[in-house]
């Protein structure tokens, strides 16, 4: 990173602040500080600047506020037609706040013999942190008593960041995340944060807001009361025991 204006976190002060979003690097896009720690602390005080940590395990922290921003409108969330099919079968269950953790090892692609990708040892134990504390949440999706796909992310009154999901049958994210985007939706959510546009975000629904638009709906959103902990669904979905094997 010779060359480029990057800003160290002192990881001895957990309640340091942040620099401004806005001075993030445009290569590589968003890229703001490194250092620091994971802290439940650290973590709260960047989701409510946008900021997001984003690193490979045995290397510094990097936190990240790119530009543009990636979203979904909880109101807009494309469900086409194969999905629709897929949603009205209803051989599924969806949950949350069930099974937290095995979803952030499935996003983390963790089975026997392979130790996963960036979501390292380290940031899920930060999110599991997060998730005792009722801040972090999780929507699993289940097949004849399977974790078969779902999504996690931290939330801050009425503003949820997605962090990431999983499948492990064809459209269980996509399952995840409509059913989400449904409850928060009757919750007063208005966006569910995608962070960085992709083509399956894309075909979804997301759609990208500049920085400083996103930065002002998250001071908004953040000071908003949100659902108490932890969530579970007020809205009619699709959920059996048999279902769910919980």
């Amino acid at each position: 990173m010779s060359g480029l204006r990057v800003y160290w976190l002192d990881p001895n002060t957990p309640d340091g602040a942040f620099p401004d979003p806005e001075l993030a690097l445009d290569q590589p896009n968003g890229l703001l500080a490194m250092g620091g720690d994971l802290s439940p602390q650290r973590l709260r005080r960047a989701y409510a600047q946008g900021i997001f940590p984003w690193y490979n395990p045995e290397e510094s922290i990097l936190w990240w506020c790119p530009h543009p921003r990636t979203v979904f409108q909880t109101d807009h969330i494309h469900v086409s037609r194969r999905l629709k099919r897929t949603l009205a079968r209803a051989d599924y269950a969806v949950t949350l706040d069930r099974d937290f953790n095995n979803v952030v090892l499935g996003c983390a692609g963790t089975r026997e013999g392979n130790p996963g990708t960036w979501l390292g040892p380290e940031m899920r134990a930060a999110y599991a942190k997060l998730h005792a504390l009722g801040d972090a949440h999780s929507i699993e999706v289940w097949r004849d008593g399977r974790l078969i796909g779902g999504l996690y992310g931290v939330a801050l009154g009425r503003m949820f960041f997605g962090e990431s999901m999983f499948s492990r049958e064809r459209d269980a994210s996509k399952i995840a995340l409509v059913w989400l985007g449904r409850q928060l939706q009757a919750w007063g959510f208005p966006l569910i944060d995608g962070q960085v546009g992709s083509a399956h975000l894309y075909r979804m629904g997301a759609v990208d807001l500049p920085r400083s638009k996103f930065l002002k709906l998250v001071r908004t959103e953040r000071a908003r009361p949100g659902p108490a902990s932890p969530w579970r669904f007020t809205i009619d979905v699709p959920q059996s025991r048999d279902h769910t094997g919980v």
